[in-house]
């Protein structure tokens, strides 16, 4: 596609040529999430960051487990991949999620996620980390809170 004044782009500058870095799957082994800080029973897999400000992870969670409340000083964005799940900011409704949505939590915005009770979900989640720390912890989530019966 030609450029808006009818030229060629510009090529981009030169730069360094740097190895890119590929990590196989299965090359870092699955584990259990921290159960301090979540619900249930919830995988974690190929953990990554790049340039040392990003982190991220595939969670799977199986049916009703769920993060606890937690905020991210920096935003986080997670993308459901397979399944049925559920999440909630403070004070706003429960909502559903489904492959292929796309959530953004606004820096600082409390909030939980998770499988639906009858169906388990994973999702990739990404954040930037904000003095070595992508996220804090907050209280786990009641039943209630889960279920969208709390008052």
């Amino acid at each position: 596609m030609p450029a808006p004044t009818g030229r060629p782009w510009p090529a981009p500058p030169v730069q360094e040529l740097r190895s890119m870095k590929i990590t196989r799957s299965g090359e870092v082994a699955s584990r259990p999430a921290p159960p301090d800080y979540f619900t249930g029973t919830v995988r974690l897999d190929a953990p990554f960051s790049g340039s040392g400000a990003l982190s991220g992870v595939t969670v799977t969670f199986e049916p009703g487990a769920r993060t606890a409340w937690h905020t991210h000083p920096l935003g986080q964005t997670i993308l459901v991949v397979s399944g049925s799940g559920r999440t909630q900011r403070a004070g706003g409704p429960v909502e559903e999620l489904r492959p292929g949505d796309v959530v953004f939590f606004e820096p600082g915005e409390k909030h939980w996620h998770g499988a639906s009770p009858q169906c388990a979900m994973t999702h990739i989640a990404i954040a930037e980390m904000e003095n070595g720390s992508p996220v804090t912890w907050l209280e786990k989530v009641s039943d209630e809170d889960y279920l969208g019966t709390a008052s």
